[in-house]
């Protein structure tokens, strides 16, 4: 007769956060979750499968929290900014998260009740069909895409400064290009992206 289950998936999901937040996405095993725990590496498989179960948990949790109401009012770019900003804020508090959230976009159902908020808002606006589609998929992209490289390739990082010292007869405005983003702060860069996009999209709808 199987013993009777003692853990929850919201006490398995914040242990391994926990764990993820200390160690980094590399540090995330069933034997460091166990250990958090104070269970063993075996007992956590009467909860979940894998790790990749393991680590859809934790992407819900990091999600669980993100409010999904479509904000009320406005102009529809405003709308999407703010559920844009509500993402990123609550994966900028669990940054290690960011490589997990490709993996699990299709599976999530905090990605999903997300797409549906957005989707509310851009049909108000007027975007149907095929232009919905694109719009929905260039909106998801960006915010993952550009939360990765705020988390994993800041500007600030050495990176750009490595490409602040290229040959200039080579290249010399990517040289140029990486001296300027030095000054460039995250959350410009993030909002000036996101602004360039839906003004985009806003003339689809001209």
């Amino acid at each position: 007769m199987p013993r009777p289950r003692s853990l929850t998936p919201d006490q398995l999901a914040d242990a391994a956060l926990a764990v993820l937040d200390r160690g980094g996405l590399a540090g995330l095993t069933m034997r460091a979750v166990g250990a958090q725990l104070g269970t063993s590496t075996m007992g956590l498989y009467r909860y979940v499968a894998d790790r990749e179960e393991l680590e859809g948990l934790v992407v819900e949790r990091v999600l669980a929290g993100v409010d999904v109401t479509p904000p009320a009012g406005g102009p529809w770019q405003h709308r999407v900014r703010v559920l844009v900003d509500r993402v990123r804020a609550a994966v900028g508090a669990h940054p290690a998260v960011v490589p997990l959230l490709p993996a699990h976009r299709h599976r999530s159902p905090g990605v999903l009740r997300w797409a549906e908020a957005v989707l509310v808002v851009l049909t108000e606006a007027g975007f149907a069909g095929t232009r919905r589609v694109v719009a929905l998929r260039a909106l998801l992209s960006y915010l993952i895409g550009a939360i990765q490289l705020e988390h994993l390739g800041p500007l600030a990082g050495a990176g750009t400064a490595a490409m602040a010292q290229l040959p200039r007869d080579a290249f010399p405005h990517m040289a140029e290009t990486a001296r300027d983003a030095r000054g460039v702060g995250p959350d410009e860069e993030f909002g000036g992206g996101l602004a360039l996009l839906l003004d985009g999209l806003a003339r689809q709808l001209d």
